[in-house]
């Protein structure tokens, strides 16, 4: 079902600003490295204007290469004030979702931007309201598209209740601020690099929000070399039917390069740590694999804007059968071994 054309509330509408005179703010946090998911916001930005992107830290020169494949002319770099940061804990406060809100909006004063880019996680969607409250810009938190109307005009898509809408958001403010779901495109360098700047900008956190004190921080590793769950471009989700045995689960999304998840039911009964549902994380991958899992409305709201979903499971009338693309009706034990095997065979040009 396709639903209405809905327009972000703000002030007053503007004029839309031509592609060629507009510039996207991508932002990059951490900038050590840069994850798929912001290169897809940078293959984006450079349909949209011209691209820059926005830092709390000095990016290294593997990053700085990066980003000039992908057509990122400029780095602006945020640079904060030092006693505000110490009180709130140190260094690690410059990744605060207030501390990025501020950077974000001082970003935009300091180049007049039209245009702000971030990923759709659970900081960066935080940074981005305080971001577009501070601006008065329109704000809209996991687009699944973007790009302009016949007025020029910047305009998202995205799905809405639990998949059962979709819906194009029109920003009719000066200044759009946007959090892009992963997958949303498939990132592709530049035709031909740019060299690429850093400038530094100054960030007052006078007017921000309140600052937390930071008590310790503990960067999540990706599980055993795996993607992770929110930015993964392949998912294999486990759920009751596995009897807590994720042992093939496992070695699917190990033979696919996969994220491993799981239904609410599975990680309730102590069996996974993180489960896909509305109210667990919200997945968008290019190929999402369901094994014994029912399809509950809850966990469908959570994966079915997955671009291709496999579900396995040995009820022939599983819920999640009505929305998958692929049915296979049998035992996750047999059925995920023999897959993963295939795989693997093909892989390594044995297959056949």
């Amino acid at each position: 079902m396709t639903g209405p054309t809905q327009t972000t509330p703000t002030q007053t509408e503007s004029a839309p600003v031509p592609a060629a005179n507009r510039t996207v703010l991508v932002l990059l946090d951490p900038a050590t490295e840069v994850r798929s998911s912001v290169l897809e916001l940078f293959t984006l930005a450079r349909s949209l204007g011209r691209v820059e992107a926005v830092t709390l830290e000095a990016p290294t020169v593997e990053v700085l290469a990066q980003l000039g494949a992908y057509g990122v002319e400029t780095v602006r770099q945020a640079e904060l004030p030092q006693e505000a940061l110490d009180a709130a804990g140190g260094p690690d406060a410059r990744h605060l979702p207030a501390v990025v809100g501020a950077a974000l909006a001082a970003a935009v004063r300091r180049t007049d931007a039209d245009v702000v880019l971030a990923p759709a996680t659970f900081a960066a969607k935080e940074a981005a309201a305080l971001a577009a409250h501070a601006l008065g810009a329109g704000l809209v938190i996991d687009a699944a598209s973007v790009g302009t109307d016949d007025d020029g005009r910047l305009v998202a898509g995205k799905r809405v209740f639990a998949g059962a809408w979709d819906t194009r958001c029109a920003v009719t403010a000066e200044v759009a601020v946007l959090t892009v779901r992963s997958n949303a495109v498939v990132p592709e360098p530049a035709t031909a690099a740019v060299p690429t700047e850093v400038e530094g900008f100054a960030v007052s956190l006078d007017g921000a929000a309140p600052l937390p004190t930071v008590s310790g921080r503990t960067p999540k590793a990706r599980t055993e070399g795996r993607p992770t769950l929110e930015e993964a471009a392949v998912v294999v989700a486990g759920g009751r039917g596995t009897g807590g045995d994720f042992g093939p689960v496992e070695e699917l999304a190990d033979a696919l390069g996969a994220a491993v998840g799981a239904s609410r039911d599975a990680v309730f009964e102590g069996w996974f740590d993180r489960y896909v549902g509305q109210t667990g994380v919200t997945v968008a991958p290019r190929l999402y694999v369901g094994a014994g899992i029912s399809g509950a409305p809850h966990h469908r709201g959570g994966m079915q804007a997955a671009q291709v979903i496999v579900a396995v499971n040995s009820d022939p009338e599983a819920p999640i059968f009505e929305i998958c693309d692929f049915a296979v009706v049998g035992d996750l034990a047999d059925v995920l071994p023999q897959a993963a095997a295939a795989i693997r065979a093909h892989r390594d040009g044995r297959a056949g």
